[in-house]
């Protein structure tokens, strides 16, 4: 059995992502015909004609369309291989990274990361970036070294990573009705009640929770953020249902419960793009992400 030319890979790869002959002969320094005639084996090896003449350009077929992310992940996972290993110099890294994260996480955490970097690499600098909706391209583009929270549908070429598990309690002012007896779902439900949500939905895991009783809470005010949700019930007669680690120091001070409900745990989750993943830099970062979330369990 003949074993196939790998080379077609990184081929193909540029040429999926020129979506252009003449621009990928340009990146790979190969002439026009050339890179027609590598175009043409990687038709025969696939058997399929992967870029189609429409109008004055080429359009990749359904076939090149699914082949475009796997060729990609595996082009950079080779590059990662074949790239030499270099020596971190801590004490001289001159860098900026970016790391998009909520609120919670910068106020529990951000201390403690930044002085373990700055322990290592005083030249470093972190930017915390603020949630909005997901994007894998940010990630692709380095343009955020790290995303970190509750990992949903992210595409398959996005590395993850568990960080802690979480879970959610209610939180309320010293004094208030619930800090007196047990908390039961009725005297819970009866409450009112701030609601947490970046999109604005009043509604969530919580009330499904409550339904699934009987029972429903009145929701009189919605925030985006969980430390405005504690600024609140910290002067109020409010109840706050915030994630349990993420919000222990802004907790301060105030009286917190188990949810008297079940909800499912979370996990937090960092993520990043395989291209970064043999920088000697970015692992250095992930490994100090690592240490100051384990050290708070």
């Amino acid at each position: 059995m003949t074993s196939p030319d790998l080379n077609l890979l990184f081929a193909l790869d540029v040429l999926l992502t020129e979506g252009s002959v003449a621009r990928a002969a340009s990146r790979l320094r190969l002439s026009p015909s050339a890179m027609s005639r590598t175009l043409a084996r990687l038709r025969q090896a696939t058997g399929d004609p992967l870029l189609v003449r429409a109008g004055r350009g080429l359009v990749a077929t359904p076939r090149a369309e699914e082949l475009r992310q796997q060729v990609g992940r595996v082009v950079q996972d080779a590059e990662a291989i074949l790239r030499p290993a270099t020596l971190l110099d801590l004490p001289n890294l001159d860098r900026v990274f970016t790391l998009r994260t909520n609120e919670s996480f910068v106020e529990e955490f951000a201390p403690r990361l930044v002085a373990r970097i700055q322990a290592d690499a005083p030249g470093v600098r972190l930017r915390f970036a603020p949630k909005s909706d997901r994007d894998v391209m940010s990630l692709r583009d380095a343009a955020i070294d790290l995303d970190i929270g509750v990992a949903g549908e992210t595409g398959p070429e996005v590395r993850i990573q568990a960080l802690l598990r979480d879970r959610f309690i209610g939180a309320v002012r010293t004094g208030h009705p619930l800090t007196e007896g047990a908390v039961t779902p009725e005297r819970y439900a009866a409450g009112r009640h701030i609601s947490v949500s970046r999109r604005g939905r009043e509604k969530g895991p919580i009330d499904e929770a409550l339904n699934r009783l009987g029972l429903r809470r009145t929701v009189v005010c919605m925030v985006s953020g969980f430390s405005a949700a504690l600024a609140m019930a910290r002067t109020s007669d409010l109840i706050a249902s915030v994630p349990e680690r993420h919000t222990e120091g802004a907790r301060a001070g105030m009286r917190s419960f188990p949810l008297p409900v079940a909800t499912a745990e979370v996990t937090i989750s960092m993520l990043w793009h395989p291209r970064l993943d043999a920088d000697p830099a970015q692992r250095w970062l992930r490994d100090c992400v690592r240490e100051v979330c384990a050290a708070s369990r």
